[in-house]
């Protein structure tokens, strides 16, 4: 009786008693894990001994690794490597001790600039005495470089355009520093890791000489010279640092001095597995080199003549070249000459034979039989060719040899 009651008492309440609510599980969420980066690859790269062309590549470098160099094996050694250089894909240029290859040749920098979503690079390399670096024209368009085979291309930089470095090790692929032109990119090596932009290079320059060159070749291109660089600074926001602090620190600006600070990621560069030095990347859109220019009616061009034989002529002693003249051109200045008084047939043999023999008197005497047979052949072979005389061989225009022009007629005709 006290159940109903109580039951009716509820329900003139209004109280409706519901079951529990059933306890729905959710699957714990899955961390997507980030793709492992690619293995580094590590070159002995040859320095070339001038500033070797740039190159544009699709995306950034990878962030700096970790490589201490090793006490220096001479006074006057320099610490070359321990950058990101360009072979078909971004691999390590292990760094080493190495002589200048001449005398008062410094050492430069690798340069890389962001432009247009690209990196301008210009690798390391020997600098003769008083020579600049020059940096790419503004106005300079390159060809993206086709990455190697097999290669899977990285992120695209990330930073403001101009000169930049690497990041620090550990830091986000594709993000950029900021630095000025001849920054060596180990001054890096100690600094935290960034996640986002913001971590900037300054450089504290004692002397920087700006020479703007415009001409009607190159326009706008600055050749920097910087000397005097000791220390740089490092500067990064809390929201740039993957500590999320933030940090300031002045550092060597000496490769070798900045690559052996401790790091605060160990990302240590593995060794070259070859000791053999490899070339610097040529551009795979570089020009060959023009044929050497030739002169006006190239030969290949040149229809060969066909030459004809001469007939070898005597030299005379009066000739004043002493070279060999064409038949033509004897015909042409025999039409120039004077009119001769004519000759008798014997006395015209008697001349062939004299033009044949310089010295007439130096001839040994002929049996008559010989001279009959010889006279008709030389005023023939003298018709032919037209042998002009341009001087006779005596001032008295051969008056003197007529008396010999009889006796050899007399022998002739007994």
């Amino acid at each position: 009786m006290r159940i109903a009651l109580f039951s009716l008492v509820l329900l003139a309440g209004g109280c409706v008693i519901q079951a529990p609510p059933r306890e729905v599980i959710q699957p714990a969420p899955v961390a997507e894990e980030a793709a492992p980066p690619p293995a580094v690859v590590s070159v002995y790269e040859e320095p070339p001994l001038s500033e070797p062309a740039p190159i544009a590549v699709a995306w950034a470098p990878p962030p700096m690794l970790v490589e201490a160099p090793p006490p220096p094996p001479f006074p006057y050694a320099v610490w070359v490597g321990g950058y990101w250089v360009w072979q078909g894909n971004w691999v390590w240029a292990h760094g080493h001790w190495m002589a200048p290859p001449r005398a008062q040749y410094v050492w430069v920098h690798p340069y890389y600039e962001h432009r247009g979503g690209a990196v301008i690079f210009i690798s390391g390399y020997w600098s003769a005495p008083g020579v600049g670096f020059v940096q790419p024209s503004p106005e300079l368009v390159l060809a993206v470089e086709p990455a190697a085979v097999g290669v899977i291309p990285g992120p695209r930089p990330i930073g403001p355009e101009g000169c930049f470095v690497p990041a620090p090790p550990g830091s986000r692929r594709g993000i950029i520093v900021p630095a000025p032109v001849g920054t060596a990119p180990a001054v890096v090596t100690s600094a935290p890791p960034v996640v986002a932009v913001g971590m900037r290079v300054t450089t504290n320059v004692s002397n920087v000489n700006n020479t703007n060159i415009h001409n009607t070749n190159i326009r706008n291109t600055n050749i920097t010279n910087v000397t005097n660089v000791t220390n740089v600074t490092i500067v990064a926001p809390p929201a740039a640092t993957a500590n999320g602090r933030a940090f300031s620190s002045s550092v060597p600006a000496a490769p070798h001095l900045a690559a052996a600070r401790p790091a605060l990621v160990q990302a240590r560069a593995p060794q070259p597995v070859s000791t053999r030095t490899v070339m610097p990347y040529v551009s795979a859109h570089a020009h060959p080199a023009a044929p050497p220019s030739q002169a006006h009616g190239a030969v290949a061009e040149a229809h060969p003549q066909p030459v004809l034989a001469r007939e070898s002529q005597p030299v005379h002693a009066g000739s004043m070249s002493g070279s060999v003249r064409p038949e033509a051109r004897a015909q042409r200045e025999e039409r120039a000459l004077p009119a001769r008084p004519a000759q008798s047939a014997p006395a015209k043999a008697a001349a062939a034979g004299l033009a044949r023999i310089p010295d007439a008197k130096a001839v040994p005497a002929r049996a008559p039989a010989a001279a009959t047979a010889r006279a008709p052949a030389a005023a023939t072979a003298a018709s032919k060719t037209a042998v002009a005389k341009t001087a006779p061989a005596h001032p008295d225009n051969g008056k003197a040899h007529k008396a010999d022009a009889k006796k050899d007629a007399q022998q002739a005709h007994p």
